[in-house]
């Protein structure tokens, strides 16, 4: 299956842009990304609450499809949970502050800093920690779809944020939609 996103493409941007402050690095890779893939970025600017594995962040949706999508993801005073298991990879560039992760059988964590790229495999799943504030750019190709009961479990058990469930399904039909339309999955 061929991707539009190039994970190389996006963590040369990232790395162009760090140490910035925040919103002016969120939009400067708005910008890049938009040059680089012309119509395949969302001008919207809302931030939507995700609880997901026990964490608790926020994002920001510029790109949704069935096979791929782009974010920024992130909290201002630190999370933590489990990162899921999906029949998709996760890019997970880091902007500002840390995450740290393990895998089951590690012992010690792995700390990723801005710059930094936290990549989780198919079918892998991973506990992670971002200790204080701290924020990303996030790319996950593969079945989109199959991911969404993970982000959609804690809001319905636990939070029962139907604000937020019902922002996160309204952005993401409309993207993919959008995309289907364009001939694009």
């Amino acid at each position: 299956m061929s991707y539009l996103f190039d994970p190389d493409v996006l963590h040369e941007i990232v790395r162009g842009v760090i140490g910035q402050p925040l919103p002016e690095m969120i939009e400067a890779i708005r910008e890049a990304l938009k040059e680089r893939y012309p119509g395949h970025i969302r001008d919207g600017h809302e931030w939507i609450f995700n609880n997901a594995g026990g964490a608790m962040g926020q994002m920001l949706v510029l790109h949704a499809s069935i096979t791929e999508y782009v974010m920024i993801f992130g909290s201002p005073i630190g999370t933590e949970g489990h990162s899921g298991r999906f029949y998709a990879k996760d890019f997970f560039f880091i902007l500002e502050g840390e995450q740290w992760a393990y895998a089951e059988g590690e012992l010690e964590k792995r700390v990723y800093r801005p710059g930094d790229l936290h990549v989780l495999s198919p079918g892998t799943a991973e506990g992670y920690r971002m200790p204080d504030g701290c924020f990303a750019l996030e790319y996950a190709r593969g079945v989109i779809p199959a991911m969404l009961p993970f982000g959609f479990a804690d809001g319905l058990s636990s939070t029962l944020d139907v604000s937020a469930l019902s922002r996160t399904v309204g952005v993401y039909t409309k993207a993919v939609l959008g995309n289907l339309v364009r001939g694009k999955i």
